[in-house]
């Protein structure tokens, strides 16, 4: 496995935020510069001047008139330069370890992996840091992913690394909270090469979850979770009825 080339490297990090600012200047600050070519913080419209802490911190800031968590990591990836090949997401409230990132993006670069995901089920996590719905909604995506696919995950964590090709390849439609489980979904049907990977998760730095910081968030984002799962497995059982129909046809022609 080779050592990453300080400031050479085609790497990209996309933060989209959403009243962030108690953390996002740590989080900017934790991400290593020897070979992330530039940090884009997508920003959704926050009140509280995350923006501002984030462009003090280094990072670039798109500025979104709509929100959406997906709508966010889209328009980040659409202003990222197109020299990175490699694009990593991972959340600005300061739980996700930016200084460990080297460990998501390596595989890609190494060009054994498309996708690497960090999971927080599978690392050390500090107490409070995830609640009981958020484990289990993560065990019970990978279920269902692992009957549809045969793919395993353990998680939907933010934390991820995917090659602009692939990503390209997924066609991301989702702009809200189903956009990570969109990925996976996709990433499994195309036989991509993916990998999960044990990472230590912290307790956020600042700030309230919007998903699990409110009964109302946790049921937002969950609907959306779960319409995301049922349209992309819609997708895939029409994709394969059709395929089914043109092999059918085919064979009763000759």
């Amino acid at each position: 496995m080779r050592e990453l080339r300080p400031a050479m490297e085609p790497v990209a990090v996309i933060i989209p935020t959403l009243n962030e600012a108690d953390a996002i200047g740590a989080v900017v600050a934790e991400i290593p510069r020897d070979f992330v070519r530039e940090i884009i913080v997508a920003d959704s419209g926050s009140r509280d001047g995350t923006p501002e802490v984030a462009a003090h911190a280094g990072a670039r800031v798109v500025s979104l008139t709509e929100r959406g968590y997906g709508r966010a990591c889209a328009a980040g990836v659409a202003s990222a330069d197109p020299s990175c090949t490699v694009l990593v997401f991972l959340d600005g409230d300061g739980a996700d370890r930016g200084d460990l990132m080297a460990t998501l993006v390596r595989p890609i670069l190494d060009g054994t992996q498309d996708f690497v995901i960090a999971s927080r089920t599978r690392g050390e996590r500090d107490p409070g840091s995830m609640s009981w719905h958020q484990v289990l909604a993560g065990r019970l995506a990978g279920w269902g992913m692992r009957a549809l696919y045969g793919v395993r995950y353990t998680d939907m964590c933010a934390y991820r690394a995917i090659s602009r090709d692939a990503l390209t390849r997924l066609d991301m439609r989702e702009l809200t909270y189903g956009w990570n489980l969109e990925m996976q979904m996709k990433a499994a049907r195309l036989g991509l090469h993916v990998l999960e990977i044990p990472m230590p998760y912290r307790r956020r730095a600042g700030g309230v979850s919007k998903v699990a910081g409110s009964l109302r968030g946790t049921i937002r984002a969950a609907t959306r979770i779960i319409a995301t799962f049922i349209r992309v497995a819609r997708e895939d059982q029409t994709r394969r009825s059709r395929l089914s129909t043109e092999t059918s046809s085919s064979m009763s022609g000759q």
